[in-house]
């Protein structure tokens, strides 16, 4: 299992983020991020899963919020996730969105959304909450690759003095939201880059750069030679962490899920964040 031996340890990632106008009865405000599950019987072990979901309940939240790829291509994997991430506890509600692996298969997007619905997680597509009340909107945004992808639809119903939090699984999306305020992004999508050299950064945002010295026979056995791996991001710089994105704020969690070849100085990621 990809899992057990590639993946690492679960790693805790705390942040405050300040938001311009928030109401102070929301400063304090605890938020855990879960991204990128690939809960498919190989990328993400049961027993990682358990201790994510024991983690968050341990810090109490507020709000959990999850944001895609929850299976890898079979979306039949979601009923036993979804049974798992209805042990998440919160004070107001897990709310998520999708992410491109989510949409593979035909009715997979159906399937998907009614499972965690039928677990009373919220699955906002082009959608807003308002679950800590409405100085606080959570804009739900569809997979950045798919048609549906509209934030003029969906930002517009917003005033511009309202705080919001955008769950939007491809970071990519962050420069087609600057027309917009948004005062904190969420999203995953790029595994952190899995293999991160210290001080340089993920392997993959070099691979354009190599690829073509190396010979062909070769690529074919190398998953980050692939173009399927290497451009699932246009901005490789936005792989891991946060990051200002012109007048915008964006965290990218590095997931959960791991794929081939694994994770080095790169391991599955909880986040989280408090409001100030």
């Amino acid at each position: 299992m990809i899992q057990k031996y590639l993946a690492g340890a679960l790693s805790i990632e705390r942040l405050k983020v300040a938001i311009a106008d928030l109401s102070p009865s929301l400063k304090g405000t605890k938020i855990v991020h879960l991204t990128d599950f690939h809960f498919d019987g190989i990328r993400l072990s049961q027993q990682l899963l358990d201790r994510a979901i024991a983690t968050s309940n341990q810090m109490q939240p507020d709000l959990v919020l999850l944001t895609g790829d929850y299976v890898t291509d079979n979306p039949e994997p979601i009923t036993q996730l979804a049974a798992s991430l209805a042990k998440l506890e919160t004070k107001a509600g897990v709310y998520a969105v999708l992410g491109n692996h989510d949409l593979v298969k035909r009715g997979s997007q159906e399937t998907i959304t009614q499972a965690l619905t039928d677990q009373g997680i919220k699955v906002l597509w082009n959608q807003i909450a308002y679950p800590l009340g409405q100085g606080l909107a959570i804009v739900g945004m569809p997979d950045y690759w798919s048609r549906q992808f509209s934030p003029e639809i969906t930002m517009s119903q917003i005033a511009g003095s309202v705080p919001r939090i955008v769950l939007s699984h491809n970071p990519d999306s962050a420069e087609d939201l600057l027309p917009w305020r948004v005062d904190l992004q969420l999203s995953g999508h790029t595994h952190g880059g899995q293999i991160v050299i210290p001080g340089i950064g993920p392997v993959i945002a070099k691979v354009k750069e190599i690829r073509t010295k190396i010979p062909k026979k070769f690529k074919r056995w190398v998953p980050f030679l692939w173009r399927e791996c290497y451009e699932v991001v246009q901005n490789w710089e936005w792989s891991q962490g946060l990051h200002r994105v012109g007048n915008n704020l964006m965290y990218i969690n590095r997931g959960l899920g791991t794929y081939m070849p694994g994770r080095f100085f790169c391991p599955p990621e909880l986040t989280l964040i408090e409001l100030s």
